[in-house]
């Protein structure tokens, strides 16, 4: 079963994002993967289009209303068009529907709403690494499934052992005048089935559906972020037979690395260094998040704190075959427990380097203002 990521994922937003938010980031990414940009990549070209395509929905505060409330079945008969003529936004499981469920005839309908299965989700702790380099993993899930002893009929008697419902007629929808409006409800009779069982199954008991536990692979990709929701179609609970099976979502969690800060694509690394490496320059060795090493040059002088700046050396971009960078931060060590050489040595480097300290500029101003301040706070 193929993996879809919503959204809000592809355009790197959370949820709440605002829409100034949404421009923002869909500007950024389209200018990124624009095929302009990227001549005869496939794959940029692609998520051009997948950007294009979310933010058309997200955008329109009335397609993206129905999206957080149906997903991606909001828009499939018509590929996220909205048609309030019957066009292709209005196809089988498209809004059309959705409409036709929330107001029925008042919509000028008179069919019966589509129904489906109900969603589900479970979550998902993938590695820092794991998110870097995209990995497969096993989920276990408790849902619904069609019951096997009546293929989902929920008789005894597959064939003629379910009548329509004589209460809603099939439609699975009863409605009621209030006032000026007509308010539209699940049928009491059937419970919105649209059918009554005659001889319950002994298995699911007339439901149609069983409770099973399965397992399911989950494709999630490279550089994937903390709270990413990926979907899988199709495999949510079953609504019995005749019915579509609802949605499991996979919300992903990434456990904090040990080395690593995570920020966008960018990667930060904080890295020890002894006082006479950062006074005298050095070459060291630090590890990469593809598992590989870097080399870098310390030049001398280097100071507390200073950054720096691995290009290609960072995380992986969703859907892409670009990375970001990585920064080292260095952090100078004051030595402890010193050997009575070494104090010898620092004690003269200090003396040294006392003396020569005074006859700087910045030494003699320093002080100069350390003078003047006490003599003000005495005045």
């Amino acid at each position: 079963m193929a993996t879809k990521l919503d959204y809000y994922a592809v355009l790197e937003v959370t949820r709440e994002a605002s829409g100034d938010e949404l421009k923002k980031a869909y500007r950024r990414l389209a200018m990124k993967y624009h095929p302009d940009r990227n001549p005869g990549d496939a794959s940029a070209e692609n998520r051009f289009k997948e950007i294009s395509e979310a933010y058309d929905i997200l955008k329109d505060d009335q397609k993206r209303s129905a999206y957080d409330r149906y997903g991606h079945a909001a828009f499939e008969g018509g590929g996220g068009g909205f048609d309030f003529n019957g066009g292709g936004g209005f196809g089988a499981g498209g809004l059309g529907d959705i409409f036709e469920q929330m107001f029925g005839d008042m919509m000028g309908g008179g069919r019966r709403a589509k129904r489906a299965g109900a969603d589900i989700q479970t979550q998902v702790e993938i590695s820092l690494a794991e998110a870097f380099a995209g990995v497969k993993k096993t989920v276990t899930v408790t849902t619904r499934v069609v019951c096997e002893a009546c293929e989902g009929t929920g008789s005894k008697d597959r064939e003629a052992g379910v009548d329509t419902c004589p209460s809603c007629h099939g439609a699975g929808k009863v409605r009621a005048q209030q006032g000026f409006f007509v308010v539209e409800r699940p049928c009491p009779t059937c419970h919105g089935a649209g059918r009554v069982v005659k001889d319950p199954c002994v298995s699911c008991h007339g439901a149609g559906t069983v409770q099973r536990t399965r397992t399911l692979d989950v494709a999630i990709p490279a550089g994937v972020e903390d709270g990413t929701r990926i979907r899988m179609t199709g495999e949510g609970e079953s609504g019995g037979k005749g019915v579509a099976p609802g949605d499991l979502y996979v919300h992903i969690s990434v456990a904090q690395h040990e080395l690593f800060q995570r920020d966008g694509s960018n990667i930060y690394c904080r890295v020890p260094l002894r006082m006479a490496q950062a006074a005298l320059g050095s070459d060291i060795e630090v590890p990469v998040i593809d598992g590989g090493r870097a080399n870098v040059k310390i030049p001398a002088g280097t100071q507390n704190g200073e950054h720096f700046r691995l290009r290609g050396k960072g995380f992986s971009v969703l859907r892409s075959s670009s990375r970001g960078d990585m920064y080292i931060q260095v952090s100078v060590e004051t030595p402890q427990n010193l050997t009575k050489r070494q104090r010898e040595l620092l004690e003269e480097f200090e003396s040294e380097a006392g003396e020569h300290a005074k006859g700087s500029p910045e030494h003699a101003g320093f002080f100069s203002r350390v003078k003047d301040f006490f003599d003000g706070t005495k005045g």
